[in-house]
């Protein structure tokens, strides 16, 4: 996207965003020279940024090809960022077509996007939610039309709760959704740490993050475990005892292998409502 381009009304193109930051490390074209700047700076401190995008990337298409595995066949994508190849639809609906998914961001580019991506799309909503305001998110009548919530859901909260601020309850937050959804349902979550990253890297983010539209928190391995209290969190691959693990390795055949330094960056996690 070039500066010449139309904005979308809403969008400040001044301003970095983490939805599009986030495309611009997938190596995608929705994003403006302020959010390449910004990403170029904290590639500078981290190399394997990318690759921590990649396999945060590869975690959530698992983990929800896995739920479709387990039969839920409706699914709520909090934080869904802007659309990018083999959406999350478009990989469950290689699975089963009559599968609905709900794309939620309050990021006005994502909506812009992601509603012309899925124009005429029975299967498909786009809503324009805060995940800070669960009344309104839950309540919003787009998001009741497509998702029956009588029956499970997958949510998704990929990469999205490190910007809400302990002030804003994340634990809690992730409290409420899992409480307005059918027993049976499951929550996929990843969330990046500073467990295993050098603190002249965290703070090299949180400068370059400053004076984007969110701010990042990074939190323990215990603190993301804290999200699944209440639930029943699922073996992350083969062999393993139920348990948070970077994102490299949920549901690899090879964990292993799969955990890079840039897998390392990140703990996630799938667990099921009981």
């Amino acid at each position: 996207m070039t500066e010449r381009e139309h904005v979308p009304p809403g969008v400040d193109p001044t301003t970095p965003s983490p939805a599009r930051l986030y495309d611009y490390y997938l190596g995608g074209t929705q994003n403006y020279q302020v959010d390449r700047d910004v990403a170029e700076r904290f590639k500078m401190h981290m190399p394997d940024l990318e690759d921590s995008v990649w396999a945060n990337r590869g975690f959530h298409q698992r983990a929800a090809l896995w739920m479709a595995g387990q039969g839920i066949r409706q699914f709520i994508d909090i934080g869904s960022g802007l659309p990018t190849q083999n959406n999350t639809h478009e990989a469950l609906h290689a699975v089963a077509p009559d599968i609905r998914v709900a794309y939620v961001d309050h990021d006005p580019l994502v909506a812009a996007h992601a509603s012309d991506l899925l124009a005429d799309n029975g299967t498909t909503a786009v809503i324009t939610a805060d995940l800070r305001d669960p009344d309104a998110l839950l309540g919003d009548p787009a998001l009741r039309a497509l998702i029956d919530f009588g029956e499970p859901v997958g949510v998704l909260m990929t990469a999205v709760l490190h910007f809400v601020a302990d002030g804003s309850d994340p634990w809690g937050l992730v409290a409420r959704y899992m409480a307005a959804v059918a027993p049976g349902s499951y929550l996929a979550l990843s969330h990046i740490t500073d467990d295993q990253i050098p603190p002249k890297v965290i703070q090299a983010g949180q400068e370059a993050y400053a004076n984007a539209t969110e701010q990042a928190y990074p939190r323990s391995r215990a603190e993301v475990a804290r999200f699944f209290e209440g639930l029943d969190l699922v073996p992350p691959y083969q062999g393993a005892e139920p348990a948070v693990t970077h994102v490299g390795m949920w549901g690899a055949e090879d964990p292993d292998r799969a955990d890079s330094d840039g897998s390392r960056a990140m703990y996630c996690g799938v667990a099921r409502r009981p």
